[in-house]
């Protein structure tokens, strides 16, 4: 394993999946030559469809399963997370397949989850974006206490697991059921602070392209909460699919080198290490997905801590 960045991030690989998840890496005896269509469509979430990390991994995924079929990634109609979710549930919907969400046990009761965190846990780990003038607003906060103290509140979307476990620690809370109208809000001054994953955070601010928007350099939220994706209860084969092909991804390493291609620059960009960490508890986990979470958690934690003298002992990675 290579040392510095590069080894902290294919670590995360065997962090977020040992824990309560088995890799079989075994093709499912009900996949076989003679009932394999010969191409399938798989409607993807839209704004994982637009995201190129999470369309990435799923054609990693379905790229290394070939005893399937053919396959063509298609983007779903524009909805909401709780939309896409009720979709989900729905025997007769055709509107979409596949969906990465943050896990909740609700989630995991209704739909069918494909327990492998897709950014090795860092969605749970959370900085701010702000508007540069509320910037001096968080100067001298280092708990929630603190936060509160300062009236910040936070922006997050109606349906997202984020938004119950903000406020069950004790955070205010500003909501809005689409994800694009909370960078208005923000704009707008409804809320100081829209917490985004560290997985996704750079990626958001070079699409909305405002230089009144800036990333407080401070502040890392964290509370255990894997991403996964997720599909109907009914759909077995997709879910199949998806779980065989990362998994076997994760075994020849090619799931590392997307951790590292897709993620890695985050890692440095962020400067994570000298950041002041406020943890959260999360009541609304599985017992299992509990475990990946907190597993995970702590040893992101501990690699966070070793980052500043794994940069400069040097490494070889490039972002």
């Amino acid at each position: 394993m290579k040392s510095g960045r590069t080894g902290w991030m294919l670590g995360l690989v065997y962090l977020c999946c040992g824990a309560g998840v088995v890799l079989s890496a075994e093709r499912p005896a009900s996949i076989g030559a003679a009932n394999v269509s010969p191409h399938n469509e798989y409607r993807l979430w839209y704004r994982n469809y637009d995201s190129p990390p999470i369309r990435a991994l799923v054609s990693l995924a379905f790229e290394k399963t070939p005893e399937y079929g053919s396959f063509t990634i298609t983007r779903s109609p524009e909805m909401a997370q709780g939309r896409v979710v009720r979709e989900l549930e729905q025997p007769a919907s055709t509107l979409v397949d596949i969906a990465n969400v943050a896990t909740s046990d609700e989630r995991e009761g209704n739909l069918r989850a494909i327990p492998l965190p897709i950014d090795g846990g860092l969605l749970g780990f959370r900085v701010c974006v702000v508007l540069q003038e509320s910037l001096p607003m968080f100067e001298g906060i280092n708990s929630i206490s603190d936060l509160q103290k300062a009236g910040i509140r936070v922006g997050q979307g109606t349906h997202w697991p984020d938004t119950e476990i903000l406020e069950a620690n004790g955070v205010t809370v500003i909501t809005h059921s689409r994800y694009e109208i909370l960078f208005r809000m923000l704009e707008n001054h409804r809320f100081e602070c829209f917490a985004r994953g560290v997985s996704e955070v750079l990626f958001d601010l070079e699409m909305q392209g405002n230089t009144n928007l800036a990333i407080e350099p401070d502040l890392l939220i964290a509370y255990p909460m894997p991403s996964y994706f997720f599909v109907s209860r009914r759909d077995h084969e997709t879910a199949q699919r998806l779980q065989l092909g990362m998994e076997r991804a994760i075994h020849d390493g090619s799931f590392g080198k997307y951790l590292d291609h897709f993620y890695g620059r985050a890692m440095k960009a962020l400067d994570l290490g000298e950041r002041k960490m406020l943890v959260l508890n999360n009541p609304y986990l599985t017992e299992e997905s509990l475990a990946i979470g907190r597993h995970t958690l702590m040893n992101l934690q501990r690699r966070i801590n070793n980052l500043s003298s794994s940069d400069e002992a040097g490494s070889d990675f490039e972002p």
